[in-house]
């Protein structure tokens, strides 16, 4: 019995090494892996990177971790033209706050240089000064002597981005709030109104819609994830990304 008894008190030693032993390593491993991601993205700020599953040093002796959770506070995402408005001048990268991704099924190679994940599900946020940089917010011919700018976006409700538009005829200025829908096609967010305002005086659709719908392209978010659905929210634009073969690092 007393050498049962110390037995067994061997392995309760030996297996708490072995917890803190695969704790610290995985703490290292996390901060390797966020230097790693800041340098390939070219990040301003270290993103935190969390390594689930237990234990760890099995998941590096098979070459692939289960799930790696990457959180970046702000990421300035390029707008590929230089422009990702439907006018000229706009801006050359959007900032998107948030961006939470996980990854499963993570490939990395011996001396950690790159990594890649077998699949990757995300989220973001665009706030709605960014996204209104977008629009036109500077005042644009309508038709002579009629003017418009988009001067405000907000949340709607029921998942619609409110659009206020102010228009100047005449010396007077009036604004409309316009509910807008939003949407995902291919790398580019739109947004297209729902109804357009009754003005001081009638026009084409088409020029109405110059102002109100406009969209921004997001051409490169980190690691090759793409854009997959949008929705408008009480802060922003909640935007959710997926992708596959996503690299980590390397």
């Amino acid at each position: 019995m007393r050498a049962l008894r110390i037995l067994l008190i061997v392995v309760v030693i030996l297996g708490g090494l072995f917890v803190i032993a695969d704790r610290v390593a995985v703490y290292f491993a996390e901060n390797e892996a966020a230097d790693k991601v800041k340098t390939t993205e070219n990040l301003a700020a270290t993103p935190d990177v969390s390594i689930k599953g237990f234990p760890f040093l099995t998941q590096v002796a098979s070459g692939e971790l289960d799930d790696v959770q990457i959180g970046i506070k702000d990421y300035e995402a390029d707008t590929g033209t230089g422009t990702g408005t439907s006018g000229k001048g706009g801006p050359k990268t959007i900032r998107i706050d948030d961006l939470k991704a996980d990854m499963k099924g993570v490939e990395f190679s011996g001396d950690y240089s790159s990594a890649t994940a077998a699949t990757a599900t995300g989220s973001a946020t665009i706030a709605y000064d960014e996204l209104l940089k977008a629009a036109k917010s500077q005042p644009t011919d309508l038709f002579p002597g009629v003017k418009a700018q988009v001067v405000g976006l907000s949340d709607g409700g029921n998942g619609k981005i409110k659009v206020d538009i102010k228009v100047t005829a005449a010396g007077a200025s009036q604004t409309y709030p316009v509910l807008s829908t939003v949407t995902v096609d291919g790398d580019t967010v739109k947004v297209h109104a729902d109804n357009l305002p009754k003005l001081v005086v009638d026009l084409a659709d088409s020029r109405i819609r110059s102002i109100t719908d406009f969209q921004q392209t997001i051409d490169q978010l980190p690691g090759g994830v793409k854009l997959d659905s949008v929705q408008a929210a009480q802060n922003g634009v909640e935007i959710t990304v997926k992708g596959s073969n996503v690299k980590l690092a390397g």
